[in-house]
């Protein structure tokens, strides 16, 4: 049974390599979209206010009570970038 076949072909997915590869250019969206998704989520776990770190990181930019989990974090940004890249329009 070819499996190949019954795939369906993902938008922006289609290069010399076949149907269904991600592109360089997706991979590297992805990625990006990944580490931002990261970093927003430590600003948002850990500080109650300048997460771009436009000026010094003060003691008064800390939460003092983490409320959150960072170990879980990270797993569903990953999900949400890969069900993301399913669904982008061409």
């Amino acid at each position: 049974m070819n499996t190949h076949t019954l795939a369906p072909e993902l938008p922006g997915t289609r290069d010399a390599r076949g149907p269904n590869t991600l592109t360089p250019e997706l991979l590297h969206k992805m990625d990006a979209y990944w580490r931002a998704a990261n970093y927003l989520s430590v600003g948002q776990i850990y500080l109650y206010d300048n997460p771009l770190l436009k000026e010094p990181l003060k003691l008064s930019h800390v939460k003092p009570l983490v409320v959150g989990h960072w170990g879980t974090t990270p797993g569903q940004n990953f999900i949400y970038v890969h069900f993301e890249s399913c669904h982008q329009e061409v």
